[in-house]
């Protein structure tokens, strides 16, 4: 039995040997019967590859039974071949075909074409397509000028498909897009990028002072041959319907007011591979100038489910910012925009209950001195006058500062009650130093005969100086910066650019002056009370 085997086995190999040499004979009759498939036979000694395949080995000419031809894919490579503007090419064994991208269609009706002379792709998309999205646009900024909750998911669908037309008119460069910036809807400038070299690394284009830059790498991507379109647009008055009501909030800190303050601007580029990541570097200019306790936020404009769209912060981040523009960088195409936050602060709740508490006892005590300093007839005279008036002065204040110093909701009442509280303190203080005047006048007359004409006199112009140099003093600091009066998060005076000093300069000059006084009175000979002066003195 095995012998048969043994017997049967050679004999079925030499059989199907046979077989094949027959088969390719009869394919060609000149072939040599070791050439693969895919190969032709060159003067009967070796075989050659056919066009569009190559052999495993590299080699032109062959004759190795074990060689195969491999089909070469024309398309890929920095070498490959490249179909023009709005076409991809398409590999087949042993050839290649373009077609048009999405999109785009040949006029013949044709599928394919075969090179890249052939090239007559053309928009599916018309002029009239073109003119609709243009008075789309128009009707949308005459329509939703004023946002509600109702309409919001409406306009946030709306704005997300209107931008992405948009966006591909200017990438193809409509002349109805065009017209819309020339009635200033809009402005926009576009690129067309075919190679990367040392001289163009970056792309930057501008629109409305603001610009944004793209690494030319980013743009081709991996298409070294093909052309590729960059566009960068600015919205003139989008702002005012995408506004911050549109922000996505996060579980960030609580922010107490957010505003838009950029104009709403959105980068494109075809064609384009949704899946690739790059580096966008925008800089925006501020529609207003931004305030120190302000933060900025850079965000794209995300198509949500259910709101539509909304302004988000995910992969867009703040690289510097300033009172007059905003640099930002995001990982992805939208669009984009600058939004203004304000924070609030967090507070002490120790230093809250002190500063109240303390307050409140202080006002119960001014209140209380002022009465009796008006009330008691006895005990009236300059001394007491002068303490009535720093305790109206001090009491009014105080509670000024534990109604109003908070209300910054509206910004002129905040301006009012800023101001009113600088006049305050500055008058509480001018107070002072007329009491330490007062006291030190007293202690030089005691020995002195017109003792009460210096008393008389002092009567006169304590009150024009008590209240009327304040007053002076807060009219010049009105008149040359009045909205450093009142800030974001106090009713105040604002820090910045040393405004603060027209408080802390009148004090430091107050404090100086008393502190010029002190030493004068101290071992003065009329600081001996004599018996027949004695009664002169103060009872207070």
């Amino acid at each position: 039995m095995g012998s048969k085997w043994t017997l049967f086995l050679p004999g079925f190999c030499v059989s199907v040997l046979f077989e094949i040499a027959a088969t390719q004979i009869s394919k060609d009759p000149q072939c040599d019967i070791w050439c693969t498939q895919h190969a032709t036979c060159i003067n009967m000694t070796h075989c050659s590859c056919d066009n569009g395949f190559a052999s495993t080995s590299g080699k032109k000419y062959f004759n190795d039974i074990l060689e195969n031809c491999d089909d070469v894919n024309e398309c890929a490579g920095p070498n490959g071949i490249t179909c023009g503007l709005k076409a991809d090419c398409t590999n087949t064994e042993g050839s290649y075909h373009c077609t048009c991208i999405s999109g785009y269609v040949l006029p013949s009706g044709e599928k394919t074409f075969p090179n890249e002379t052939m090239n007559n792709c053309q928009n599916l998309t018309n002029d009239k397509d073109y003119k609709n999205i243009a008075s789309h646009f128009e009707s949308f900024l005459n329509t939703h000028n004023n946002p509600t909750t109702k309409n919001k998911t409406e306009i946030g669908n709306e704005a997300t498909k209107l931008l992405q037309d948009l966006e591909e008119a200017i990438l193809e460069s409509s002349e109805e897009i065009q017209k819309l910036q020339k009635k200033s809807f809009l402005a926009f400038e576009r690129q067309e990028i075919n190679n990367c070299s040392l001289e163009n690394v970056d792309t930057t284009l501008e629109a409305q002072n603001n610009s944004v830059t793209i690494c030319c790498m980013d743009i081709i991507q991996s298409n070294t041959q093909g052309q590729h379109i960059v566009a960068f647009v600015s919205y003139n008055s989008l702002g005012t319907i995408l506004n911050a009501s549109f922000y996505k909030k996060t579980y960030e800190k609580k922010i107490d007011r957010i505003h838009l303050n950029s104009k709403v601007v959105s980068a494109a580029i075809k064609p384009w591979q949704s899946n690739s990541s790059l580096s966008v570097v925008l800089e925006f200019q501020h529609e207003q100038k931004k305030k120190e306790e302000e933060r900025s936020l850079c965000v794209y404009w995300e198509k949500l489910i259910e709101e539509g769209g909304g302004w988000s912060t995910m992969n867009c981040n703040l690289i510097k910012s300033n009172e007059t523009h905003t640099c930002c960088n995001c990982t992805h195409l939208s669009s984009f925009a600058v939004l203004m936050a304000l924070y609030s602060q967090e507070e002490d709740f120790t230093l809250t209950v002190i500063t109240y508490v303390g307050l409140s006892l202080s006002l119960l005590c001014l209140f209380l001195a002022a009465l009796t300093f008006l009330l008691c007839p006895t005990i009236q005279n300059t001394s007491t006058s002068l303490h009535l008036q720093l305790s109206l002065c001090l009491f009014l204040a105080h509670l000024l500062f534990l109604i109003g110093i908070e209300q910054t909701k509206n910004q002129v009442l905040c301006s009012i009650i800023a101001g009113l509280l600088h006049y305050l303190y500055l008058a509480a203080f001018t107070w002072m130093l007329l009491e330490g005047l007062h006291l030190f006048l007293t202690a030089r007359n005691l020995m002195v005969v017109n003792y009460s004409r210096v008393n008389q006199s002092l009567k006169k112009i304590m009150y024009p100086l008590g209240y009327g140099l304040p007053a002076v003093i807060v009219a010049i600091s009105a008149a040359s910066r009045a909205d450093f009066y009142g800030s974001s998060s106090h009713c105040w005076l604002q820090v910045k650019k040393g405004f603060v000093w027209a408080f802390l300069g009148p004090i430091c000059a107050v404090f100086s002056v008393v502190d010029i006084q002190s030493p004068g009175s101290v071992g003065h000979p009329g600081l001996h009370l004599v018996s027949g002066h004695s009664a002169d003195w103060p009872s207070c």
